[in-house]
């Protein structure tokens, strides 16, 4: 897939995995749309190639009026898009404090879930629209999910059933967006260094690493961004979720 001179959307593109995958894009000549939440990109880098339009993916109108922005140059036909906004609150289903809150669990799913379809969606009414390229490929989008889909711990009950969401999306997005000339996949980190991360204690963290069977040690953002264009160029690749993680499996706690 040609990344110069082509639009790209990335959404929570102000930190984290999208913030490293908006530069690297950025990098190999896309003009990049970085969505996230205006208090985010308060304190985002200022990267050239990089314009962040401050969206909330669980906002139909905004996210529409976002994509129209990305999308209004044909000049740089949009082509990419790559979800990486999410959340990940963590609550036991029976704890002390009662029963699951269900709008902590509407709004996770709110948010990884149907905040990515809905990106998804209408950036691809977008793309279908774009003139097509060799072999009539027109675009791809990659989403975002967790080895907690596979996984999920003690606590991750909300987390991993939107992130569950995102999997069993992948393919049949992938076969409704073929006839457009649309490609579909997920990657699906372990425990990466992100602003999730931030606030743990080094010790914490040493742990987590430990576990990792190899390398030991945390994933890096820069290695997702290198996932996502690699799985962006690589044409023949459609409708697979791709673990990122040292072949780490999680244990329930």
């Amino acid at each position: 897939m040609q990344v110069e001179n082509t639009a790209a959307i990335v959404t929570g593109g102000a930190s984290g995995l999208g913030a490293a995958t908006a530069a690297a894009l950025a990098g190999r000549g896309a003009t990049v749309f970085a969505f996230d939440l205006a208090g985010s990109i308060e304190s985002a880098p200022a990267v050239d190639g990089v314009t962040y339009v401050a969206v909330d993916v669980t906002d139909p109108e905004q996210v529409q009026a976002a994509v129209d922005q990305a999308s209004a140059d044909p000049t740089t036909p949009l082509r990419i898009v790559v979800n990486c906004a999410g959340i990940g609150p963590s609550a036991r289903i029976l704890s002390k404090k009662g029963v699951h809150d269900l709008a902590l669990y509407a709004k996770i799913v709110q948010i990884n879930l149907i905040g990515s379809f809905n990106v998804l969606a209408l950036a691809a009414e977008k793309i279908a629209a774009t003139p097509a390229l060799e072999h009539d490929q027109r675009g791809v989008v990659i989403n975002t999910a967790s080895i907690a889909a596979f996984e999920g711990q003690i606590g991750q009950a909300a987390y991993a059933s939107s992130k569950g969401g995102i999997v069993g999306l992948n393919l049949p997005a992938a076969r409704d967006l073929a006839q457009h000339g649309i490609r579909v996949n997920t990657i699906a980190p372990g425990i990466v260094e992100t602003p999730m991360l931030a606030t743990v204690s080094e010790e914490f963290r040493a742990g987590l690493a430990a576990g990792v069977p190899n390398p030991a040690r945390l994933g890096r953002p820069d290695e997702y961004a290198d996932l996502a264009l690699f799985l962006i160029d690589h044409d023949y690749i459609n409708g697979e979720v791709v673990r990122m993680d040292g072949a780490l499996r999680m244990a329930p706690r």
